[in-house]
Parts: structure tokens; sequence; C-alpha cells
């Protein structure tokens, strides 16, 4: 049986929030670390993409 790929979102900040949406699971706050730019959730594996021409600094 195949597993769905997790859900990727674009963000325009590297520090995110998830809750796995609609009470998935507790709030988790995440930074992006600064060699690349995107950052998993630990609870449901959602991927954080930083936007094409995003500011890194914030």
């Amino acid at each position: 049986m195949a597993q769905d790929a997790p859900e990727v979102i674009e963000v325009t900040k590297t520090r995110v929030s998830c809750d796995g949406g609609e009470g998935g699971h507790p709030r988790v706050w995440l930074q992006m670390p600064g060699e690349h730019g995107w950052v998993e959730c630990p609870y449901c594996d959602c991927r954080f993409v930083l936007k094409e021409g995003a500011d890194a600094d914030h």
C-alpha cells in the first residue's frame, strides 16, 4: 500500500508553526536551518519551504 506524500507549504518566513490542521497535534514552532530553505514538522512530516525571493533573515 502506497503512502501519501507529506504536504508541502510555501512560506515567506523562516519561523513557522504547525498544528497538523484541525487539531491534528500540539502546535509546534519550527525554525528553518540556515543551510537550507525548508523544515519538516516532527509530528506530521508536513514540509515548509521558503518561497523563492523571500527574505531568509525573518
